[in-house]
């Protein structure tokens, strides 16, 4: 490297923090974190780093629940209902998708081209 050229330096893994009322408490920031996040946000689309962290807090409360009981999604509204998640998806820039079924429908994931 020239002497005039200067080195960028490496953008930082991202850094995570909770608090918690109750200090035993397994949350997703006190845990180490997978490979898959630890690529700075800085290189990824808001949509991916989203869909990354939305997982592995998915994952996180998935894995405090006993065999009766499953992650879902409720909504609010006029239509409200819940959605039990069986998939997440993202579309670049900014889109983060779910996919899954509620008491009535059943909202297929597309199949890639």
């Amino acid at each position: 490297m020239a002497s005039d050229e200067t080195q960028e330096p490496e953008p930082a893994a991202p850094r995570a923090h909770a608090v918690h009322a109750d200090p035993n408490a397994k949350t997703v920031e006190c845990q180490p974190l997978p490979d898959m996040v630890r690529t700075p946000p800085s290189r990824k689309s808001p949509a991916k780093w989203a869909y990354e962290r939305l997982i592995l807090y998915i994952k996180n409360f998935e894995e405090l629940l006993d065999g009766e009981h499953e992650v879902a999604m409720g909504f609010t509204g006029a239509s409200a209902g819940v959605l039990r998640i069986e998939g997440i998806g993202y579309f670049d820039p900014d889109i983060v998708t779910f996919y899954g079924t509620d008491a009535d429908t059943a909202y297929p994931a597309c199949e890639p081209a």
